[in-house]
């Protein structure tokens, strides 16, 4: 066993091994009173009931956090970082005008690389607050303000995997975000380039990564989706992600799903990104799906859709926060799920309002509660979706998610103490006489009472982060 560095002990909660969703409730690991062992490499080196800590282990620093709660680091698969000042933005419609309203001019601000600097510190502030450890960041369209991005963030020592936002279409309120097909792929490639896996050469073990990032197939002339297919192709050897929205709003007519279809001719939204984005769905050029492309909402995918991105090994950025908040409708938990495509959750900040995955996960809960289908969320499947899934996601299921031995230790403190509401809920709550359901209450509480204050501590690599 290598050296340890510290021993942290509380109520340790997590989802074990490498379950599916329909698994994790039986993959759930409950220790009330347990040690999380963090070695000097900042490696899960042990994890389980502290009465049981090994002798080698005993001497170690303890770090007691009772009656506190470990939890694995939160994993947002989708959140946008030129609208860290926009969540709650009032745009009075949906999508489309919200976004010519609010959202295109203030992404414009960013142009300013004293602005761009302020909203990296405040973006890397709220991530940590929220216990974010790991984020798939929707990014902006200025160079200067990415860098702003990547070197707070490498700063902070989080991890993040970002691109800028590639707009070569659009209304006239996006016109500042714009740029000609030929500077989109020489500015994303360049991002690329200088940022990907810039921290340690490997991204197997890079904090920063880069992703290839348009905007959604609005935004893009199908010359751009050729040409960022043959980059994709280029560069996917090198861990390089793909990330942008599909099938968000329906609106009969005149929604984003029908005016891609119409634009592009194509028969489904996702071919536009599948290569098959000239008329009747002809295929145009290389696929954008597979291992490392996260898909934001999903929320009116046909089966075939589904079916598609679960045999590309895609994944779904599921955002019920902001689905409710510019009212695109509910993506369909049981047909979604069974489809075997990885469901993880984001924020959507700022169509979301919630820096807070466990937030999102209350707001799961009571969306597919309130389905036609209903189906009511097992604890376990919730803190599955906002941990482990978003590592498998983003193609780090190996490193991050869980408290298996040899993962990185990533996790949050939470102190219920300086949260009085959750206290007193986990104190005086009814809980069940049998055991196994007692603790399912207790866990399904703690997410869905928690608000930030009562993230004590954000730990990355083991580290502390601040």
């Amino acid at each position: 066993m290598s050296r340890v560095q510290q021993v942290h002990r509380g109520h340790v909660f997590h989802v074990a091994g490498a379950p599916s969703l329909a698994d994790a409730a039986s993959s759930l690991v409950s220790i009330p009173d347990g040690a999380l062992v963090v070695d000097e490499a900042g490696v899960v080196a042990w994890c389980g009931r502290f009465a049981d800590l090994p002798d080698a282990l005993r001497t170690a620093d303890v770090r007691d956090h009772r009656p506190g709660f470990l939890l694995p680091g939160f994993v947002d698969t989708h959140v946008h970082f030129p609208q860290t000042f926009s969540y709650d933005a009032y745009g009075g419609e949906q999508l489309l005008e919200w976004l010519d309203r609010c959202i295109f001019p203030a992404e414009a601000r960013l142009r300013d690389p004293e602005f761009a600097e302020l909203a990296a510190g405040a973006f890397c502030d709220r991530r940590i607050a929220a216990g974010t450890t790991s984020a798939m960041v929707f990014g902006s369209a200025f160079p200067d303000a990415q860098d702003a991005l990547f070197r707070e963030t490498r700063r902070r020592g989080l991890r993040i995997v970002s691109g800028r936002g590639i707009q070569t279409d659009g209304p006239e309120a996006a016109s500042a975000l714009v740029t000609s097909e030929d500077d989109a792929l020489a500015l994303t490639r360049d991002e690329i380039d200088r940022w990907h896996a810039v921290d340690t050469g490997d991204p197997a073990t890079a904090r920063l990564q880069v992703a290839v990032v348009p905007r959604f197939a609005l935004s893009v002339t199908s010359r751009t989706l050729r040409g960022l297919g043959e980059l994709y192709d280029d560069v996917r050897g090198r861990g390089v992600y793909f990330h942008t929205h599909l099938s968000e709003n329906d609106r009969p007519g005149t929604g984003e799903i029908a005016q891609t279809t119409q634009k592009f001719g194509c028969r489904r939204y996702l071919d536009a990104y599948d290569g098959r984005f000239l008329p009747d769905s002809a295929l145009g050029g290389a696929s954008l799906l597979g291992r490392r492309s996260i898909f934001a909402h999903a929320v009116h995918c046909s089966d075939g859709e589904l079916a598609r991105l679960a045999a590309t090994g895609s994944s779904i950025a599921h955002c019920p926060t902001s689905q409710q908040f510019l009212g695109s409708g509910t993506m369909p938990w049981r047909r979604t799920a069974r489809s075997g495509v990885t469901i993880a959750i984001g924020t959507d900040v700022g169509g979301g309002d919630e820096w807070l995955i466990p937030q999102v996960l209350a707001d799961a809960y009571k969306v597919h509660m309130s389905e036609p289908a209903a189906v009511a969320l097992h604890p376990a499947q919730l803190l599955f979706s906002g941990t482990l899934a978003g590592a498998r996601a983003l193609d780090q299921e190996s490193r991050i998610g869980n408290f298996d031995v040899g993962k990185d230790a990533d996790f949050v403190v939470v102190d219920p103490s300086r949260w009085p509401p959750l206290d007193a809920a986990l104190d005086y709550g009814i809980r069940s006489s049998d055991a196994e359901l007692a603790r399912d209450q207790t866990l399904f509480t703690l997410l869905t009472a928690m608000r930030e204050p009562a993230i004590a501590e954000v730990y990355v690599a083991g580290s502390l982060v601040a």
